[in-house]
């Protein structure tokens, strides 16, 4: 299935692609002037740009921002809000905000691959307010109360 999804382009950027076949999502790469370097220090953030505006086709999509593996596996960066979600309505520049969990300070360049996008489908909610919920086996046991194996 394809979603179609305008795409507006700025600082330069060209339009992302999936890397093979079977690629779930596309990396987005920073948007950054030519001689610009964001140096993250251990336990920073920083907000970088992507220079990527979209518009779906339909709001029964939403696009999702997710880290890079080989970011936070090699170098300890991951996204600063644990995932990133972009609203169908929302029409501004698509910003990525990282945070370096490592022992180093990582510094991020014009088009480094920084974060994926992908797009999911959405199902709103109708909420409904009751006095009481019904029973389950596991009822309100959370926090790993099964245990870890």
């Amino acid at each position: 299935m394809k979603l179609n999804v305008n795409l507006k382009l700025s600082r330069g950027m060209t339009a992302p692609e999936y890397a093979t076949p079977g690629s779930a999502a596309v990396d987005l790469r920073a948007a950054l002037e030519e001689d610009e370097v964001v140096t993250i220090a251990p336990g920073a953030r920083a907000l970088i740009p992507t220079g990527l505006s979209i518009s779906p086709e339909s709001s029964d999509y939403v696009a999702v921002i997710a880290a890079r593996s080989g970011l936070g596996i090699k170098k300890g960066v991951s996204l600063s809000n644990g995932i990133g979600v972009i609203d169908s309505d929302y029409r501004g520049e698509i910003c990525v905000g990282l945070i370096n969990h490592g022992e180093e300070p990582f510094e991020v360049r014009r088009g480094d691959r920084i974060a994926q996008m992908m797009f999911m489908p959405v199902v709103s909610a109708a909420f409904t307010v009751v006095d009481s919920l019904d029973e389950t086996e596991r009822g309100a046991g959370g926090f790993g109360h099964t245990g870890i194996k």
